[in-house]
């Protein structure tokens, strides 16, 4: 039994030995702490997302703080740990992620391969919507079955990003499963997509049953008052009228991955997106048109690790 204890021990020992925060020191350990201290200082510069962002701060540390429970559940039905082959390192990567932003949601494929055993070269595609904060959806009181739409907004907007980054472990998971602590930083080219506002346009002040008296037009806030607006047209309507933004993007955020088998790959990840378009885009009447579209953002991945 005292055998048993000294190898146990031995064992704990030899990971803490080869523990990234224990080689680093307080640089490892204070990152976390500067990165979140970048996420609160971005949100000040929008206060309207303030909300948003600090429920998904607080989401985001509910569930770290349980990721042993998740990962124990996880596996709970494949809970035996990596053979030795499957110990070896794998050289390539490739997840799939759907994420939560403060502007709206998204999701990402990523490949990567290993430069060494501590750090990843990746690649990776983007799909992201993007929501104004001063978006309100309002309807027209004078009709109980009027379509809601969103007074003033000129465009919808999406990004599709492709860039290239590296990602660097932190903290390795030991052979037996745990969590694994890395960062990330990519930058690429940007497009953004601004698809115009359709709208369903009264012209004789009443709705009648003539179709003529209703009309889809495109949203022109010198002309269409709020009074005149019955609702908003279909999402595919003028869509091959819309306009592309070509620009560039950063992002950077922490990876915790999680389970015991080294080839699988279960992840949550936070982080900041910076979006730049060299041409403003319009998106809501009456404001200035816009060139960096800041956005803080969680998501989920899975995927396999392979050679």
């Amino acid at each position: 039994m005292a055998k048993d204890k000294d190898i146990k021990l031995n064992g704990i020992s030899a990971s803490l030995k080869h523990n990234f925060f224990f080689q680093r020191g307080g640089r490892a350990i204070c990152f976390p702490f500067v990165f979140i201290i970048f996420i609160f200082v971005s949100a000040f510069h929008y206060q309207k997302f303030m909300r948003t962002t600090v429920t998904i701060l607080l989401f985001l540390l509910i569930l770290v703080s349980n990721v042993p429970l998740l990962a124990q559940k996880a596996d709970k039905h494949k809970n035996e740990p990596d053979t030795t082959t499957d110990n070896l390192l794998l050289e390539k990567q490739w997840s799939l992620g759907l994420q939560l932003n403060t502007n709206g949601w998204g999701m990402k494929f990523l490949k990567g391969k290993n430069i060494t055993a501590l750090k990843q070269f990746m690649w990776e595609i983007e799909f992201s919507t993007y929501k104004e904060a001063k978006e309100v959806k309002s309807i027209n009181p004078y009709y109980s079955n009027s379509k809601s739409f969103i007074y003033g907004k000129l465009n919808y907007l999406y990004f599709i990003r492709g860039g290239l980054g590296f990602q660097r472990i932190l903290n390795r998971k030991p052979y037996w499963g745990g969590v694994q602590l890395s960062y990330h930083y990519y930058g690429g080219f940007s497009l953004a997509i601004a698809k115009p506002v359709y709208l369903y346009i009264m012209h004789n002040g009443t709705p009648s049953e003539n179709p003529t008296d209703i009309t889809i037009e495109k949203y022109d806030p010198n002309v269409h008052t709020i009074d005149v607006i019955y609702g908003r047209a279909s999402f595919l309507t003028g869509i091959f009228n819309s306009t592309l933004y070509p620009g560039i993007y950063v992002k950077s955020g922490l990876d915790f991955e999680f389970g015991t088998r080294s080839k699988n790959i279960q992840m949550l990840e936070a982080g900041a997106t910076l979006d730049y378009s060299p041409i403003p885009i319009p998106i809501m009447a009456y404001n200035p048109r816009r060139s960096l579209f800041l956005t803080l953002y969680i998501s989920f991945s899975f995927g396999k690790r392979y050679n």
